[in-house]
């Protein structure tokens, strides 16, 4: 049996590089560069880390910042930050073709964020990101070009065409 890949902590991690949407390449290729795990950020610089990471068609390194998250988030906004993840992965999966864990992802995503309608942390558009998971849900192919389709997650979660990051 072969030795896996570990961190420094000694936890099994691959080190082969990835792909824009996380897919590990061939050992030598030249990958992206990933985001930097297990920080601790303020909400704010979060989510605009993530922002930044999905305007560049780059969803699964989004998720990674969001699950970081999630996991140093207070508990009563764990199920906010997981649902922000799953929405990342969600367009991750719509990107890379796989429809189905598309559908599930977003639709998981929409029931994490829709409990915070009425008191929105951080400035997240929770409303428009549910309707934006759910639209992006009944029609995965939509997220063939994740920089395209991402949405906003603070301010207006709906991008209108034509305008900057839209």
């Amino acid at each position: 049996m072969a030795d896996r890949d570990r961190d420094a902590e000694g936890r099994a991690r691959n080190a082969r590089p990835r792909d824009a949407l996380g897919r590990p390449l061939p050992r030598g290729a030249v990958g992206e560069d990933r985001a930097p795990e297990g920080l601790v950020r303020p909400p704010a610089v979060a989510l605009a880390e993530a922002q930044r990471l999905l305007d560049a068609g780059r969803p699964f390194h989004a998720h990674e910042v969001l699950e970081d998250a999630w996991k140093t988030a207070p508990e009563e906004e764990r199920a906010l930050w997981r649902g922000l993840a799953q929405l990342a992965v969600g367009l991750t999966h719509a990107a890379r073709g796989n429809d189905r864990g598309a559908r599930t992802l977003l639709e998981r995503a929409a029931g994490s964020i829709a409990g915070y309608a009425a008191a929105p942390p951080h400035g997240v558009d929770v409303d428009g990101l549910v309707a934006w998971a759910r639209g992006l849900a009944a029609a995965p192919g939509a997220g063939a070009d994740p920089a395209a389709a991402a949405p906003r997650l603070t301010g207006s979660a709906v991008r209108t065409p034509g305008t900057p990051g839209g």
